[in-house]
Protein backbone atom coordinates (compact mmCIF):
# COMPACT_ATOMS: atom_id res chain seq x y z
CA UNK A 1 0.00 0.00 0.00
CA UNK A 2 1.44 3.33 -1.11
CA UNK A 3 0.15 5.24 1.92
CA UNK A 4 1.95 2.80 4.25
CA UNK A 5 5.27 3.27 2.42
CA UNK A 6 4.94 7.05 2.55
CA UNK A 7 4.08 6.96 6.26
CA UNK A 8 7.08 4.72 6.95
CA UNK A 9 9.39 7.12 5.08
CA UNK A 10 8.08 10.11 7.08
CA UNK A 11 8.57 8.20 10.31
CA UNK A 12 12.18 7.36 9.44
CA UNK A 13 12.84 10.98 8.45
CA UNK A 14 11.45 12.19 11.77
CA UNK A 15 13.69 9.77 13.68
CA UNK A 16 16.72 10.97 11.71
CA UNK A 17 15.94 14.66 12.33
CA UNK A 18 15.42 13.99 16.03
CA UNK A 19 18.77 12.22 16.21
CA UNK A 20 20.54 15.15 14.53
CA UNK A 21 18.88 17.67 16.90
CA UNK A 22 19.80 15.55 19.90
CA UNK A 23 23.39 15.31 18.74
CA UNK A 24 23.49 19.10 18.40
CA UNK A 25 22.18 19.54 21.92
CA UNK A 26 24.75 17.13 23.32
CA UNK A 27 27.64 18.83 21.54
CA UNK A 28 26.97 22.06 23.40
CA UNK A 29 28.78 24.28 20.91
CA UNK A 30 31.88 22.15 20.60
CA UNK A 31 31.56 20.03 23.73
CA UNK A 32 30.61 16.39 23.28
CA UNK A 33 29.75 13.75 25.83
CA UNK A 34 31.53 10.41 25.80
CA UNK A 35 30.04 7.03 26.50
CA UNK A 36 30.82 7.44 30.20
CA UNK A 37 28.87 10.71 30.40
CA UNK A 38 32.02 12.85 30.71
CA UNK A 39 32.30 16.00 28.61
CA UNK A 40 34.96 15.87 25.88
CA UNK A 41 36.76 18.87 24.39
CA UNK A 42 39.75 19.49 22.17
CA UNK A 43 41.92 22.55 22.74
CA UNK A 44 43.75 23.92 19.70
CA UNK A 45 47.17 25.47 20.31
CA UNK A 46 49.39 27.29 17.81
CA UNK A 47 52.86 27.32 19.32
CA UNK A 48 56.57 27.73 18.76
CA UNK A 49 58.33 24.54 17.75
CA UNK A 50 60.71 24.87 20.70
CA UNK A 51 57.76 24.37 23.06
CA UNK A 52 56.77 20.99 21.61
CA UNK A 53 58.47 18.76 24.17
CA UNK A 54 57.40 20.51 27.40
CA UNK A 55 53.90 21.15 26.03
CA UNK A 56 53.46 17.50 25.13
CA UNK A 57 54.15 16.49 28.72
CA UNK A 58 52.11 19.35 30.17
CA UNK A 59 49.09 18.44 28.06
CA UNK A 60 49.26 14.82 29.19
CA UNK A 61 49.40 15.90 32.83
CA UNK A 62 46.55 18.38 32.43
CA UNK A 63 44.34 15.81 30.72
CA UNK A 64 44.61 13.58 33.80
CA UNK A 65 44.00 16.58 36.08
CA UNK A 66 40.95 17.76 34.11
CA UNK A 67 39.37 14.31 34.07
CA UNK A 68 39.77 14.01 37.83
CA UNK A 69 38.97 17.58 38.92
CA UNK A 70 37.06 19.37 36.16
CA UNK A 71 34.84 16.66 34.73
CA UNK A 72 36.35 17.02 31.26
CA UNK A 73 38.14 14.59 29.00
CA UNK A 74 40.56 16.93 27.24
CA UNK A 75 42.58 16.29 24.10
CA UNK A 76 44.85 18.70 22.23
CA UNK A 77 45.29 19.70 18.60
CA UNK A 78 48.81 21.12 18.48
CA UNK A 79 50.21 23.04 15.52
CA UNK A 80 53.93 23.67 15.96
CA UNK A 81 55.55 26.24 13.68
CA UNK A 82 57.75 29.27 13.72
CA UNK A 83 56.19 31.84 16.04
CA UNK A 84 55.65 34.41 13.30
CA UNK A 85 53.77 31.78 11.32
CA UNK A 86 51.77 30.80 14.41
CA UNK A 87 50.51 34.37 14.72
CA UNK A 88 49.89 34.73 10.99
CA UNK A 89 47.66 31.65 11.05
CA UNK A 90 45.30 33.75 13.16
CA UNK A 91 45.54 37.16 11.49
CA UNK A 92 46.11 36.16 7.85
CA UNK A 93 44.64 32.67 7.49
CA UNK A 94 41.82 33.31 10.01
CA UNK A 95 42.23 29.88 11.59
CA UNK A 96 40.56 29.21 14.93
CA UNK A 97 42.66 28.43 17.98
CA UNK A 98 42.28 28.60 21.73
CA UNK A 99 45.87 29.45 22.68
CA UNK A 100 48.84 31.03 20.91
CA UNK A 101 52.30 30.64 22.46
CA UNK A 102 55.35 32.30 20.91
CA UNK A 103 59.10 32.19 21.47
CA UNK A 104 59.15 36.00 21.22
CA UNK A 105 56.48 37.50 23.45
CA UNK A 106 56.54 40.84 21.58
CA UNK A 107 54.78 39.22 18.61
CA UNK A 108 51.59 39.10 20.69
CA UNK A 109 51.27 42.83 21.52
CA UNK A 110 52.57 43.79 18.07
CA UNK A 111 50.31 41.54 16.00
CA UNK A 112 47.43 40.11 18.09
CA UNK A 113 46.52 42.98 20.44
CA UNK A 114 43.86 44.43 20.43
CA UNK A 115 41.88 42.67 17.69
CA UNK A 116 42.52 39.06 18.68
CA UNK A 117 43.42 39.22 22.35
CA UNK A 118 43.60 41.77 25.15
CA UNK A 119 46.19 40.16 27.42
CA UNK A 120 49.40 38.16 27.32
CA UNK A 121 51.79 36.48 29.74
CA UNK A 122 55.60 36.29 29.72
CA UNK A 123 56.51 32.89 31.12
CA UNK A 124 59.89 31.43 30.08
CA UNK A 125 63.39 32.31 28.89
CA UNK A 126 66.13 30.69 26.81
CA UNK A 127 69.44 31.29 25.06
CA UNK A 128 70.96 30.62 21.66
CA UNK A 129 73.63 27.91 21.41
CA UNK A 130 75.33 26.09 18.54
CA UNK A 131 74.41 22.41 18.54
CA UNK A 132 76.07 19.46 16.83
CA UNK A 133 76.93 15.75 17.17
CA UNK A 134 80.11 13.71 17.34
CA UNK A 135 79.82 13.24 13.58
CA UNK A 136 79.94 16.98 12.83
CA UNK A 137 83.14 18.16 11.13
CA UNK A 138 85.65 19.51 13.67
CA UNK A 139 83.36 18.44 16.51
CA UNK A 140 86.33 18.02 18.84
CA UNK A 141 87.81 21.42 17.99
CA UNK A 142 84.89 23.83 18.14
CA UNK A 143 84.49 25.98 21.25
CA UNK A 144 83.05 29.30 22.41
CA UNK A 145 86.04 31.26 21.10
CA UNK A 146 86.57 29.73 17.63
CA UNK A 147 83.06 28.71 16.56
CA UNK A 148 82.83 31.30 13.77
CA UNK A 149 86.14 30.08 12.32
CA UNK A 150 84.90 26.48 12.36
CA UNK A 151 81.60 27.40 10.66
CA UNK A 152 83.52 29.29 7.97
CA UNK A 153 85.76 26.33 7.08
CA UNK A 154 85.33 24.77 3.61
CA UNK A 155 83.01 21.78 3.64
CA UNK A 156 81.33 22.72 6.93
CA UNK A 157 77.57 23.29 6.77
CA UNK A 158 75.42 25.08 9.30
CA UNK A 159 71.78 26.08 9.59
CA UNK A 160 69.22 28.27 11.27
CA UNK A 161 65.49 28.63 10.88
CA UNK A 162 63.87 31.06 8.45
CA UNK A 163 63.92 34.55 10.05
CA UNK A 164 60.70 35.42 8.22
CA UNK A 165 58.84 32.63 10.00
CA UNK A 166 60.61 32.02 13.26
CA UNK A 167 62.16 34.05 16.11
CA UNK A 168 64.99 31.53 16.46
CA UNK A 169 65.90 32.39 12.87
CA UNK A 170 66.02 36.14 13.32
CA UNK A 171 67.71 35.70 16.68
CA UNK A 172 70.40 33.55 15.02
CA UNK A 173 71.06 36.36 12.54
CA UNK A 174 71.18 38.84 15.43
CA UNK A 175 73.66 36.63 17.29
CA UNK A 176 76.00 36.64 14.30
CA UNK A 177 75.74 40.42 13.96
CA UNK A 178 76.33 40.86 17.72
CA UNK A 179 79.37 38.63 17.24
CA UNK A 180 80.80 41.29 14.89
CA UNK A 181 80.71 43.77 17.78
CA UNK A 182 81.99 41.32 20.40
CA UNK A 183 84.91 39.86 18.44
CA UNK A 184 85.64 42.88 16.22
CA UNK A 185 85.55 40.73 13.09
CA UNK A 186 83.25 40.57 10.00
CA UNK A 187 81.52 37.39 11.15
CA UNK A 188 78.05 38.24 9.78
CA UNK A 189 79.48 39.06 6.36
CA UNK A 190 81.53 35.85 6.27
CA UNK A 191 78.79 33.50 7.45
CA UNK A 192 75.56 35.10 6.22
CA UNK A 193 76.09 37.68 3.47
CA UNK A 194 78.49 35.54 1.44
CA UNK A 195 76.07 32.61 1.48
CA UNK A 196 72.58 34.22 1.31
CA UNK A 197 70.90 37.44 0.21
CA UNK A 198 70.33 38.46 3.84
CA UNK A 199 72.45 41.55 4.39
CA UNK A 200 73.33 44.23 6.93
CA UNK A 201 73.83 47.98 6.86
CA UNK A 202 75.86 48.70 9.95
CA UNK A 203 74.08 46.93 12.81
CA UNK A 204 70.74 46.79 10.97
CA UNK A 205 70.01 43.41 9.35
CA UNK A 206 67.61 43.09 6.40
CA UNK A 207 65.88 39.81 5.53
CA UNK A 208 64.29 39.72 2.05
CA UNK A 209 60.86 38.17 1.79
CA UNK A 210 62.30 35.70 -0.72
CA UNK A 211 65.50 34.35 0.82
CA UNK A 212 68.00 33.04 -1.71
CA UNK A 213 71.17 31.01 -1.25
CA UNK A 214 74.45 31.74 -2.99
CA UNK A 215 76.16 28.53 -1.83
CA UNK A 216 75.24 25.22 -0.24
CA UNK A 217 76.87 26.12 3.07
CA UNK A 218 73.75 27.47 4.83
CA UNK A 219 70.64 25.34 5.34
CA UNK A 220 67.35 26.90 6.38
CA UNK A 221 63.99 25.45 7.48
CA UNK A 222 60.67 27.05 8.58
CA UNK A 223 61.22 26.35 12.30
CA UNK A 224 64.24 25.59 14.42
CA UNK A 225 63.19 22.06 15.39
CA UNK A 226 63.05 21.08 11.69
CA UNK A 227 66.86 21.17 11.72
CA UNK A 228 67.27 18.68 14.57
CA UNK A 229 66.85 15.63 12.35
CA UNK A 230 69.32 16.95 9.78
CA UNK A 231 72.03 17.28 12.41
CA UNK A 232 71.17 13.95 14.03
CA UNK A 233 71.41 12.19 10.65
CA UNK A 234 74.77 13.79 9.85
CA UNK A 235 73.53 15.71 6.80
CA UNK A 236 74.12 19.03 8.60
CA UNK A 237 77.11 19.82 10.80
CA UNK A 238 75.91 22.62 13.08
CA UNK A 239 72.85 24.74 13.76
CA UNK A 240 71.80 27.67 15.90
CA UNK A 241 69.15 26.55 18.36
CA UNK A 242 67.70 27.21 21.79
CA UNK A 243 69.63 25.60 24.62
CA UNK A 244 66.51 23.82 25.90
CA UNK A 245 65.97 22.09 22.55
CA UNK A 246 69.60 20.97 22.38
CA UNK A 247 69.23 19.51 25.89
CA UNK A 248 65.92 17.82 25.12
CA UNK A 249 67.42 16.07 22.09
CA UNK A 250 70.69 15.20 23.87
CA UNK A 251 72.80 17.07 21.35
CA UNK A 252 76.27 18.40 22.01
CA UNK A 253 76.43 22.19 22.04
CA UNK A 254 78.65 25.12 22.82
CA UNK A 255 77.43 28.07 24.82
CA UNK A 256 78.13 31.54 23.46
CA UNK A 257 79.30 34.59 25.42
CA UNK A 258 76.52 36.43 27.26
CA UNK A 259 77.02 39.52 25.09
CA UNK A 260 75.76 37.59 22.08
CA UNK A 261 73.58 34.70 23.35
CA UNK A 262 70.48 36.86 24.16
CA UNK A 263 70.18 35.36 27.65
CA UNK A 264 71.20 38.15 30.03
CA UNK A 265 68.51 40.67 31.01
CA UNK A 266 71.23 43.00 32.28
CA UNK A 267 72.55 43.29 28.72
CA UNK A 268 69.24 44.33 27.14
CA UNK A 269 70.64 47.74 26.20
CA UNK A 270 73.70 46.16 24.58
CA UNK A 271 71.62 43.69 22.57
CA UNK A 272 69.40 46.51 21.32
CA UNK A 273 72.28 47.89 19.27
CA UNK A 274 71.31 45.29 16.66
CA UNK A 275 67.95 45.24 14.89
CA UNK A 276 66.42 43.30 12.04
CA UNK A 277 63.75 44.08 9.43
CA UNK A 278 61.70 41.12 8.17
CA UNK A 279 60.48 41.00 4.60
CA UNK A 280 57.53 38.81 5.60
CA UNK A 281 55.96 41.44 7.87
CA UNK A 282 57.86 44.66 7.17
CA UNK A 283 58.41 45.00 10.90
CA UNK A 284 61.71 45.95 12.51
CA UNK A 285 62.69 44.09 15.69
CA UNK A 286 65.42 45.07 18.11
CA UNK A 287 67.55 42.34 19.64
CA UNK A 288 66.51 41.65 23.22
CA UNK A 289 66.69 38.92 25.87
CA UNK A 290 64.71 35.83 24.89
CA UNK A 291 61.30 35.70 26.57
CA UNK A 292 58.35 33.47 25.60
CA UNK A 293 54.73 34.67 25.62
CA UNK A 294 51.29 33.07 25.65
CA UNK A 295 47.68 34.21 25.34
CA UNK A 296 44.14 32.88 25.08
CA UNK A 297 42.35 34.40 22.08
CA UNK A 298 39.16 36.42 22.43
CA UNK A 299 37.24 34.10 20.10
CA UNK A 300 38.73 30.89 21.51
CA UNK A 301 36.22 28.08 20.83
CA UNK A 302 36.77 26.76 24.37
CA UNK A 303 37.89 29.88 26.17
CA UNK A 304 36.89 28.82 29.70
CA UNK A 305 38.73 25.52 29.49
CA UNK A 306 41.69 27.17 27.74
CA UNK A 307 42.03 29.54 30.70
CA UNK A 308 41.96 26.55 33.06
CA UNK A 309 44.79 24.97 31.08
CA UNK A 310 46.79 28.20 31.04
CA UNK A 311 46.33 28.52 34.81
CA UNK A 312 47.72 24.99 35.18
CA UNK A 313 50.55 25.86 32.75
CA UNK A 314 51.57 28.94 34.76
CA UNK A 315 51.23 27.23 38.15
CA UNK A 316 53.58 24.96 40.04
CA UNK A 317 52.73 21.96 37.86
CA UNK A 318 53.67 23.76 34.65
CA UNK A 319 56.82 25.26 36.10
CA UNK A 320 57.98 21.80 37.17
CA UNK A 321 57.42 20.42 33.66
CA UNK A 322 59.45 23.19 32.03
CA UNK A 323 62.26 22.77 34.54
CA UNK A 324 62.30 19.04 33.86
CA UNK A 325 62.69 19.87 30.17
CA UNK A 326 65.63 22.24 30.69
CA UNK A 327 63.77 25.51 30.13
CA UNK A 328 63.95 28.34 32.64
CA UNK A 329 60.59 29.64 33.85
CA UNK A 330 59.92 33.18 35.04
CA UNK A 331 59.01 33.32 38.72
CA UNK A 332 56.47 34.72 38.76
CA UNK A 333 55.24 34.96 35.14
CA UNK A 334 54.49 38.56 34.14
CA UNK A 335 51.10 39.50 32.63
CA UNK A 336 49.96 42.57 30.72
CA UNK A 337 46.56 43.86 29.64
CA UNK A 338 43.09 42.76 30.68
CA UNK A 339 44.30 39.73 32.62
CA UNK A 340 41.48 37.22 33.34
CA UNK A 341 40.71 36.79 37.05
CA UNK A 342 41.44 33.05 36.79
CA UNK A 343 45.12 33.79 36.13
CA UNK A 344 45.86 36.56 38.59
CA UNK A 345 46.88 34.18 41.36
CA UNK A 346 49.69 32.78 39.16
CA UNK A 347 51.14 35.96 37.65
CA UNK A 348 52.44 39.41 38.44
CA UNK A 349 50.27 41.94 36.60
CA UNK A 350 52.12 44.89 35.09
CA UNK A 351 50.74 47.99 33.42
CA UNK A 352 51.86 49.15 30.00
Amino acid sequence: MKWYGALKSLFLLAVLVSAVIAAGCISGGGTSTGSGGMKEETLTIFHAGSLSVPLGQLEKDFSAYAEKNLGYKVSFDDEASGSVMAVRKVIDLHKNADIVATADYTLIPQMLVPNYTDFYVLFATNEIVIAFTNESKYANEINSTNWYEILAKPGVTFGFSNPNDDPCGYRSAMVMKLADLYYGKPIFETLVERNTNIYANGTHVYVPKDIQFKTGKVVMRPKETDLVGLVESGSLDYFFIYKSVAEQHHLRYIELPDKINLRDFNLAGYYARVEITLGSTGKTIKAKPIVYGVTVLKNAPHRELALEFLKYWLGQEGRAVFKENYQDFLSPPIAFGNVPPELKGEVKVESG
